[in-house]
This record gives C-alpha cells, structure tokens and sequence, in this order.
C-alpha cells in the first residue's frame, strides 16, 4: 500500500528520536556525585580551604568609568588559612559560609533528598570540595593608588572577615548573619546575609562605613565558579537537561563551558542575572534591576588544565565621600527551579526551567497538570486527565481519522486485488488504487493523524518530567515512587505493547510485505525503548492508546457498521 509509507517513514522518525534520546540517557555526563549532610552536622567539623580552588580574584569585567587595571589582584595572591566556617540552618537551606571573602561554599536543600532511598540526606547544590561550585563576591577600590593599598582599602573574595559566631540556627521568620572588615584606618565593611523563612533567597549587602580622612572610589563583583564537568558525549538534540552557566540579557543566554574558553562573555546589561543551572536545580546571582551592570566570564587553568570557570558580574562605581557610608545590595538564589518563585525574582529567571524548542507545548501541559493536581493531589492521576482533556480536544480530527482507518480496513480486498492485477505495472497500480480511493472517498493519510498528535504532546510531556521539579520524586500509586524515573517492574512499557499491538489489530492490513514486517515488530521495539522511559511517560502513552482502542472500536463499529454496504456515506 504506496500512499502509507508517510505514515511509516513518520513512524520511523519518532523510533530514530526513541532511539536517539535512549542513546543519550546512556552516555550522559555522569553528574558529580551528591554528598549528604546529617542533622547532626557541626560546622565545627568543617574548615574552610578555599586554597584548593583557585589562586585568588580573577580578571573581572570593570565597569566603564573605573581608572584601574584590570588584573588588580595578582592570581599569584596567597590564601589566607586562618579563614572558618559558619554553618546557616533555615527551615529550606543548610549552608556553609567561609569567613574568607563570605564565600558560600556549601548549600543543601532539606526539603529535597538525594533519592527515594535515601530521604535523610538533602541533595547538594553548592558543593566546593566536590565540584569546585561556590558563590563568591567582593569589593575593588578603583582609585588611583597603589596596589597594596587598593587591597588595604576593600576586601575581596580572598579577605578574611571577622564573625561573631559560627553557628546560626532560624528561630524566627528572619535570620541575619553579619562579617565584618575594616582596615584599621576608618574604612569598615560589613557583609551581611538575610535569610528569610520558607525562601531559598538571600539578601546580601556589602556596607562600606567610610570613616577616612579620604572618598572611597570602587564597586561590587559576584560571580559563580565552578570546576570542569564531563560533557564528552554531548547533547546535539538537545535531549538532556543542560549543565552549565546562563545570563540574562533581554533573553536567556545559556554559555556552555567550552564555549567561554573561546568567547569570555563581556556584555553591559541594565539589571539581568547570572545562573548555574543543573537538572531540577539553580543557583543565581541577581542585582539591582535598575543598575547597568557589567557582565564577564573567564577560564583559569592550573599546569595547562582547566581548573575552573566563573562567571560574574559587576556593579556601576560608588563615590563614598569621608564621614558618610553606603552599600552594595543584590539576591543570591540557591534552591529548585520553580517555574513561580524564579519569574517574581527577576524577568526571564523562569526560563531556566527550560523546555526548548516545544515550551509553547510544554508549558500548558505543566499548567494543566497542575490544575489537574491541585483537584487530585496526584501526579500520576494528573497525567491520566491531560491524557483524557487532549483526547477529548482532538476528538474530532482523531475520529475522521479512524473513520478514514475504517473505511480503508473495508477495503482490504479490493485493494489486496488490484495489488495482485498490477504487481508488475507499479504505475497503473497507483492509478486503480486513487481511484478506489477517490470513488469510496477514503483518504489514505488520514491515518496519519493521532501519530501527528500524539508525537509534539509526548515530546512535550517528556521536557515537562525532566524540567519541573514538582515532578521530580512524584508518586502514583503501588510502586510507582517517581514518575520522572523508568517503571522498575516493567509493567507499564509491557502493558504499552499490548494495547499498540492491539491498536495495530484495529488498523488496515499492510499490503507491502516489508511494511508488514516493520509494523508487526513496531509494538516490540517500542516496549524495549519504553522500558528506560520516565514512567510517566508511559503512563502517558498507555491511557492514550486504551483511549483510541476505544474510539476507534466505537467508530468501526457503531458508526462504520459491521454490515455497511455502501462506504461512501
């Protein structure tokens, strides 16, 4: 049957995309391993040892009306090991803070744990030991003066501040942690970071009392560093979450890591923000909204290897006359990627939780999931009810579909004949075929139809499991623990194959041997793919096919008509 290869060579691609996606789930970076924390962790256990990182302030983007060099800082610059470590316990975050530049060096989300199996340990954003991944900020005097000065008259992210305790704990809706610096000659800074209850954001703001005899001239860097990942294998599809930095400039801008060895990033952005993104998860940089700040990245190598990659950005100068202070004020994020708490945060932050090239799909299946959930209270029967809302809002297209289907089912025989009269005449074979097609008003595409649909609803749903962090750890029921991971009985896929192998049953007979052969194996290939597939996606895929099987049974029997003489009606 000519006229349903577009209909197989459809099918094939979305095996090829099967195929390719399961090909890349197998050879994924592996992410650096989660360390967990304990409830009885003591900061007293931990020693604050930037001196494994990197040598000292990187070259950093300056602002535009700034005097000074551009390396102020010498990455030759020692590291001071007097440095500790503060241990911050909100209800949402467990943080360690190092005393040297404030450095956040530690960040693990309680309310999030590393696996079902283990639900004690939180999973670990920030993680400097193991990833080379802290969030860093510091001050640079740009006044003409020398270099031992500048570093004498603002502290950077290698300065060691003075902290009143090492142990914080929220007793309140709001928690302060204050460090402190001053230079012995009137200029005193103090750090501090605001917690609030129930928020994954914190409020940092580096105040400058100038109490010197002279103005103090500079301004604020804040940046993201972190250590090489493996990302040999790549992601040419766009398949996998994307691992890596991202900013903020009237659109979302992910930078992959190799592409900052070739091109820093050195762009003027009025508000904006700075992000490291990972699967389910983000840290973000977000400065005042009104300033115009100044964006950079950069590259350091240790012995000719990477050893990390940062990227930052810059506040505009501040003038401090002598007698008076001010202060450098910004958010920093470390928390989940949720959709509504990143878009009131800062313009476009919410477009990390990215869903690529089918967000327009995308995002109203994660809306009507949600809509589905807040009545339900439950993931699995959420996808069950988008299944059911998108069947009924195709129910139309999708029956003159399977009425098409039908009517060609009924034709079998003729067409089994004119096979059979023209198998050396392909030519005049085509022609008897549109014929009979034209006479019984059949369209021979029309099968097409629930494939075509069915395809961008399942690509879409399939970002939505591996983007939305309310999906993550999701149960159904039974065993069904999470839904963003493979069915661990196998139940489902098989169940799958078994209701497509039906479908097929319900479908016309392929007349071309070879088509035959592909469409008998389709439900096999299809259970072996779907086996690694989230769980609700097969959950997906198998409310769909149990709610065609029964309209299409409805329409080849109640409205075709077992006894239909005429096929023209």
């Amino acid at each position: 049957m000519e006229s349903q290869r577009p209909f197989l060579y459809l099918t094939l691609v979305f095996v090829l995309f099967l195929i390719w996606t399961n090909w890349q789930q197998a050879h994924a970076p592996k992410p650096v391993a989660q360390q967990t924390v304990t409830n009885s962790q003591s900061s007293n256990t931990h020693n604050s040892n930037i001196a494994d990182t990197e040598e000292a302030v990187p070259d950093i983007a300056m602002p535009k009306s700034a005097t000074a060099s551009t390396n102020d800082l010498s990455n030759s610059a020692q590291l001071d090991t007097k440095a500790k470590t503060i241990h911050v316990k909100t209800d949402v975050l467990d943080l360690l803070i190092s005393t040297q530049g404030g450095t956040i060096i530690q960040a693990d989300l309680p309310k999030y744990s590393v696996s079902l199996d283990k639900p004690d340990h939180a999973v670990r954003i920030l993680n400097l030991k193991e990833k080379g991944y802290a969030a860093q900020a510091g001050l640079i005097y740009t006044a003409n003066t020398t270099e031992e000065d500048k570093a004498n008259l603002a502290p950077n992210h290698n300065t060691v501040y003075t902290a009143e305790k090492l142990n914080y704990q929220m007793d309140s809706d709001r928690l302060v942690v204050p460090l402190t610096w001053t230079n012995g000659n009137g200029i005193r800074v103090t750090k501090q970071f605001t917690f609030t209850k129930g928020s994954y954001v914190v409020d940092v703001e580096d105040i400058i009392d100038n109490q010197s005899n002279q103005t103090w001239v500079g301004y604020e860097y804040r940046r993201l560093r972190h250590a090489p990942i493996d990302s040999s294998a790549g992601s040419i599809l766009g398949i996998h979450s994307y691992i890596g930095p991202a900013y903020y400039n009237e659109k979302y801008i992910k930078y992959p890591f190799d592409k900052m060895q070739d091109e820093p990033i050195k762009a003027t952005v009025i508000g904006g923000w700075i992000a490291m993104l990972e699967h389910y998860f983000i840290s973000a940089w977000i400065p005042q909204q009104n300033d115009k700040n100044e964006y950079f990245s950069k590259v350091y190598d240790k012995n000719g290897l990477i050893s990390s990659y940062t990227i930052g950005t810059s506040t505009p100068i501040k003038q401090i006359p002598s007698g008076t202070s001010d202060s450098f004020k910004s958010q920093f994020y470390v928390g989940p990627k949720d959709q509504k708490i990143l878009s009131e945060l800062a313009e476009g932050l919410d477009l990390t939780v990215d869903y690529g090239v089918l967000s327009f799909i995308a995002k109203p299946i994660f809306w009507l999931l949600k809509v589905f959930h807040s009545i339900l209270g439950n993931w699995g029967w959420a996808i069950i009810f988008v299944t059911l809302t998108i069947k009924i809002l195709f129910f139309y297209p999708s029956a003159v579909s399977y009425k098409s289907m039908a009517r060609m089912k009924k034709l079998t025989p003729q067409l089994k004949s004119i096979n059979e009269r023209y198998k050396n005449d392909p030519q005049g074979k085509q022609k008897a075929m549109m014929a009979l097609y034209k006479k019984e008003k059949v369209n021979p595409l029309g099968g097409c139809l629930p494939m075509l649909i069915q395809i961008p609803v399942f690509m879409g749903l399939y970002w939505v499991l591996m983007e939305s962090v309310e999906l993550r750890q999701a149960p159904w029921i039974l065993w069904y623990k999470d839904l963003s991971v493979m069915d661990p009985t196998f139940i489902l896929p098989l169940l799958m194959g078994v209701t497509m192998w039906f479908q097929q049953k319900l479908n016309p007979t392929q007349l071309d041997p070879t088509q035959q052969k592909i469409f008998q194996w389709m439900p096999v290939i299809f259970t072996v793919m779907f086996l690694w597939f989230p769980a609700g996606l097969v959950l997906y895929w198998l409310t769909n096919n149990l709610l065609s099987i029964a309209q299409q049974w409805y329409i080849n029997n109640k409205i075709i008509g077992k006894n239909e003489i005429s096929l023209t009606s």
